[in-house]
């Protein structure tokens, strides 16, 4: 490696000296001084290029091994999940009532966006579904980043099929409303698939929040403008064309009175009919084939609600093996002020039927003066009328 300039001429630095590698074997040794080859340029200073001592370059120099140093916690929030809190809560399936409790007890850690206190609630939600269909809140707690709620969320219909399919998802969100603020995103959210639950045991989760999962819309979308181009994930988990909710009837053949009673107890996760995305609910029963207005009853009407609670009864008179012969149709409607109701869903219950329904008519009219209670899903289209 040549480095000496020309006698009498000017004094050039080979490649390597700028660089400061060493071609002697052996390792490359590290920079001393960065500034001495790349030398910093200020507008008020002109630039200087100090050529380094060759020596000091070739010369072999031994330097003890570096000692890893523990690298300090990075200031403020990071991007890890554990940094937005944890959640505790508990979990219990009881499948003898058809029911899903989700006890939300408190919150850890929880990093709002603003310095200072924050107003927190938990809402749950069902996935897949329509989102305002199986969405439950708790309480607001105020002013702490760690708030204690110790309240139960109660999700009525839940079966074993909803356990294998469905997954719950829980969001610690402000409540912007009780400070004057714009509407924020949660402060973090978890999943839980709950085919991991074992009916009739409870199970206690404390678990990391992580942060709200956002979709890119699809391109078949025509976005205005202003709008995000992002979405929150409930849109990919939107309730299908064929589940319309289901409905919690009561029977009960009566020999004081002699007839059928028939119970409207509650409908959960309706399919919203409104363009607020809610409905305004009622049922309607019909005992065919039947004379009189004795055969059509209908329950009032709950506002603005996907799990209406009704619990009403409605009787039907005569004997054991003339109602054997009939069908009771049960059609969920959607009230509209106005203009003609809309159709929500419906049950027929009948010899003719199937499953679970013929289940229930059969063993209802088999047993005398015992209330007997089950969930039945709603088809899309009207109860047909038979001859």
């Amino acid at each position: 490696m040549a480095c000496a300039g020309r006698a009498g001429g000017r004094q050039r630095v080979s490649m390597q000296e700028h660089m400061a590698i060493d071609v002697s074997p052996g390792p490359i040794q590290p920079i001393h001084l960065i500034s001495d080859y790349f030398p910093h340029f200020y507008p008020f200073l002109e630039p200087v290029l100090r050529a380094p001592d060759r020596q000091a370059v070739l010369a072999p120099a031994i330097h003890p091994a570096p000692q890893l140093q523990p690298s300090p916690e990075p200031e403020g929030d990071s991007d890890d999940s554990t940094a937005l809190g944890t959640l505790e809560f508990t979990l219990l399936f009881d499948a003898d009532n058809s029911t899903l409790h989700c006890t939300a007890h408190r919150a850890k850690g929880l990093k709002p966006p603003a310095s200072g206190s924050v107003d927190t609630y938990v809402k749950a939600n069902l996935l897949p579904g329509a989102s305002k269909a199986s969405q439950l809140r708790t309480r607001t707690v105020r002013g702490t980043r760690g708030p204690v709620w110790e309240e139960t969320l109660t999700y009525h219909g839940f079966t074993r099929q909803d356990a294998g399919r469905k997954t719950l998802r829980l969001c610690v969100c402000e409540d912007s409303r009780l400070r004057r603020r714009r509407r924020a995103p949660p402060l973090g959210e978890l999943r839980v698939p709950l085919r991991k639950l074992v009916p009739n045991r409870a199970r206690s989760f404390d678990i990391c929040l992580e942060k709200r999962r956002l979709t890119k819309r699809p391109k078949s979308l025509d976005t205005a403008r202003g709008m995000s181009l992002y979405e929150e994930e409930e849109m990919e988990a939107e309730v299908s064309g064929e589940d319309r909710g289901r409905i919690l009837l009561s029977l009960c053949y009566s020999s004081q009175r002699g007839g059928l009673l028939v119970g409207v107890l509650r409908c959960a996760h309706l399919a919203p009919m409104d363009a607020n995305g809610y409905s305004d609910p009622f049922v309607r029963l019909f005992l065919h084939p039947s004379s009189g207005k004795k055969s059509k009853y209908k329950t009032s009407v709950r506002r603005k609600t996907l799990n209406p609670e009704f619990n009403e009864e409605f009787f039907y008179a005569g004997h054991r093996e003339e109602l054997a012969q009939k069908a009771l149709l049960v059609s969920v409607w959607d009230y509209d002020l106005g203009t003609a109701d809309d159709f929500i869903g419906g049950v027929q219950l009948s010899s003719r039927a199937s499953g679970e329904r013929l289940r229930h008519w059969r063993e209802c009219l088999g047993r005398s003066d015992r209330r007997l209670e089950l969930w039945h899903l709603l088809d899309s289209v009207p109860p047909q009328l038979g001859d």
